[in-house]
């Protein structure tokens, strides 16, 4: 090979690094640039606030589909994956709203919310480590059985509720910032220092990158998986809660959030020096895509445009970090 070939081929990669990891925090400083001209008050501290809470819905969602990216691995096809998270979300909502119409006490209904959400996680984990299903194909078929479920709980229309907690939720406020916001960040830190602070989490790394090798210094490959999805499933239901206070009770259309956390869940690798999935880049592509929504909506710009870019997005960030690990494992 041409020497000239040798030195451009690092100097493409150090370029493509430096476009994944620096593109994106350079593309947030755009959006807020451009909607902080154009758009009114996007810059103020209520916008701004708003957006952190309106984006807790999403983001813990995407949380929870980053802890099972991170235990099963990176690769779309065969790694891991949560395609039931959105209908998790919708049927525990409906479970919820359901449980306090019928007159359950606060207790009784919270913990069979978060009952049902993990559920679905063991079923999911229960199919993907004990069946051997390929995730992708695994949670697929639960998404559907459990939307199934929903509808059937529901007859397909809202239930609307209301409660103590859906009232906290939704109007109260702590230093002038809704508590929705704080939720989205307390997860995020708890999450933050379970996985990127904890023996737990690096193990759950290893199980993820380096199975085989994760197997032989003895860890239990299929129990750090099957929890990756009972933490997924908690995930859903505490964002079923954010859901329920938001919309004063159940909705129908939960599976059209499902876009929205796949590509937060993969841009937020590019917030990673070695390109994996994180809980800090999770949340930094959440408000990533919260600020470009609400943008849009101050600029009275058709929402359809939005799931364009998250398209173009995913499709971006997952061809060059594949592109970029084939050439390290090259090497």
């Amino acid at each position: 090979m041409p020497s000239s070939e040798i030195l451009v081929q690092p100097l493409a990669r150090r370029l493509g690094l430096l476009l994944l990891r620096r593109g994106s925090l350079l593309a947030l400083l755009l959006i807020l640039a451009v909607f902080a001209v154009s758009a009114p008050n996007f810059l103020s501290p209520g916008n701004i606030a708003n957006v952190f809470a309106q984006s807790a819905i999403l983001g813990i969602l995407a949380f929870g589909l980053t802890c099972v990216v991170i235990g099963g691995g990176s690769n779309v096809v065969s790694g891991g994956l949560d395609l039931s998270l959105a209908a998790n979300l919708g049927l525990c909502a409906a479970v919820y709203s359901s449980l306090n119409n019928a007159g359950l006490n606060a207790a009784q209904a919270i913990g069979l919310t978060l009952l049902c959400g993990l559920a679905v996680g063991a079923l999911n984990g229960f199919t993907v480590v004990v069946l051997r299903l390929p995730p992708l194909l695994a949670t697929l078929a639960s998404m559907n059985l459990i939307a199934g479920l929903e509808l059937v709980l529901t007859q397909n229309s809202v239930l609307p509720t209301d409660s103590a907690l859906l009232d906290i939720l939704a109007t109260d406020e702590w230093l002038r910032v809704p508590v929705l916001a704080w939720v989205l960040l307390g997860v995020a830190l708890l999450l933050g220092l379970l996985i990127q602070h904890s023996p737990y989490g690096l193990r759950l790394y290893a199980v993820g990158e380096y199975p085989q090798a994760a197997r032989a210094a003895g860890l239990g490959v299929g129990r750090y998986v099957f929890s990756s999805y009972l933490i997924a499933g908690l995930c859903a239901a505490v964002a079923a809660f954010c859901s329920a206070a938001f919309f004063s009770g159940s909705t129908t259309g939960s599976g059209d959030m499902l876009l929205s956390v796949v590509a937060i869940a993969f841009l937020g690798v590019v917030f990673s020096r070695r390109l994996v999935a994180n809980i800090p880049g999770t949340l930094l592509a959440t408000l990533l895509l919260g600020f470009l929504i609400n943008g849009f909506q101050l600029l009275n710009i058709a929402s359809f445009w939005v799931n364009g870019v998250q398209g173009v997005l995913i499709l971006l960030v997952v061809a060059m970090s594949s592109a970029l690990r084939k050439e390290e494992g090259g090497q």
